[in-house]
C-alpha cells in the first residue's frame, strides 16, 4: 500500500504537468480554433532558458530559482508569439485548415535542433529550488518538488482562468471563444486576441517546463513526448473543458506510474493510449468536453 500511495504522489506531480500543457492547448482552440503542436518544445525552450538563467546568475542557483520564473514567463510569451504570427496567422489568412499544423510541427523540428545547437543533445540536470529530502504521507514517501509542481500548476491555471474572468482583455478573450465572428463585429481585435492566446499558452508550457525540470533531467529531446501526452490529455478531457484538463492529466499520471512499476516501464504509455482509443470511440468531445452543433 505504501508503494502504490508512492506511485499515485508520482502520477499526480506528473498529471499536473500534462494538464498544465493541455490548458495551453485549449486556450489556443478556443480562439481561433487551432492547436500549437510545438507545445512541448515551448516547455523544453523554458526548461532550456531557465537553466542558463539559474546558472548564470551569482550567488546560487537556489536562491535564484524565483527570480527566474518572470524571465521564463516573458520568453515564453513571445515565443507563442512568434509560433502565432509565423506559423498561425497566414493560415487563417487564407483559411487553410490544415496549414498551421504543418507549419507548427515544422517550427517546433526547427526549435528542436536550435536548442541541440545551443545547449547540446546530453541531458543536464536542474538545480531545485527546495530540500530533496522527501517526508512522509501516511507511509509513503514524497519529495517536495513533487508538492510545488501541483501547487505551482494549479496557482498557473487558476491565475489564467481568473484573468479572463475579471480583466477587460480576458472578457475579450472570453468573447472571442465565444464567437469570433461576433466579437470582432463588436469592435474586439480577435487577431490580437489570437496572438495573445498563443503567448499565454507558450508562457504556461515554459511555465511548465521549469517545474518539472528539478524531477528530470533537461534537454532538448524532454519536450516532444510531454506535448504528446498532454495532447492525449486534451482530448480525453475535453479541448473545452479546464477541468477536464485536470482530470485526464492525473488520469494519465497515475496510469503511467503505476503501469510503469507492476507491468513494466516499457507498456507504461499503454493505459493511457487506450483510454485515449475509448473515448474517441465513445465520446469524441473528451469527458467534460461540449459537442458544438453546427449551424448549416
Amino acid at each position: 500500500m505504501d508503494i502504490l500511495l508512492q506511485l499515485v504522489f508520482s502520477g499526480i506531480a506528473l498529471g499536473m504537468i500534462y494538464a498544465v500543457i493541455a490548458f495551453g492547448y485549449q486556450l489556443t482552440f478556443a480562439t481561433s480554433g487551432t492547436l500549437n503542436f510545438g507545445q512541448g518544445e515551448a516547455l523544453m525552450l523554458g526548461a532550456l532558458v531557465g537553466l542558463s538563467v539559474v546558472g548564470n546568475i551569482h550567488g546560487g542557483p537556489y536562491l535564484n530559482y524565483w527570480l527566474m520564473i518572470p524571465i521564463v514567463l516573458i520568453f515564453g510569451g513571445l515565443q507563442g508569439m512568434f509560433v502565432e504570427w509565423i506559423g498561425v496567422r497566414p493560415a487563417i489568412k487564407i483559411k487553410s485548415e490544415f496549414g498551421w499544423i504543418m507549419s507548427t510541427i515544422a517550427l517546433a523540428i526547427i526549435f528542436k535542433n536550435v536548442a541541440e545547437n545551443i545547449w547540446g543533445k546530453d541531458d543536464l540536470p536542474f538545480p531545485s529550488p527546495i530540500s530533496g529530502t522527501p517526508f512522509q504521507v501516511f507511509g509513503a514517501n514524497v519529495q517536495p518538488m513533487q508538492v510545488l509542481v501541483v501547487i505551482g500548476a494549479l496557482l498557473i491555471m487558476a491565475a489564467v482562468e481568473l484573468f479572463n474572468r475579471k480583466s477587460i482583455y480576458g472578457k475579450a478573450v472570453v468573447a472571442t471563444s465565444n464567437d469570433r465572428d461576433a466579437a470582432g463585429l463588436m469592435g474586439i481585435n480577435t487577431r490580437m486576441v489570437i496572438t495573445f492566446s498563443y503567448a499565454l499558452s507558450s508562457a504556461t508550457a515554459a511555465f511548465a517546463g521549469v517545474l518539472v525540470a528539478p524531477l528530470t533531467l533537461t534537454g532538448a529531446t524532454m519536450g516532444a513526448a510531454l506535448g504528446l501526452k498532454a495532447f492525449a490529455v486534451a482530448i480525453i478531457g475535453g479541448l473545452t473543458s479546464g477541468m477536464g484538463a485536470i482530470v485526464g492529466g492525473l488520469i494519465l499520471g497515475i496510469a503511467e506510474t503505476v503501469t510503469g512499476f507492476y507491468i513494466s516501464t516499457g507498456y507504461k504509455e499503454v493505459p493511457g493510449l487506450l483510454l485515449l482509443l475509448l473515448v474517441l470511440a465513445i465520446k469524441p468531445a473528451g469527458l467534460f468536453g461540449k459537442t458544438a452543433i453546427k449551424k448549416v
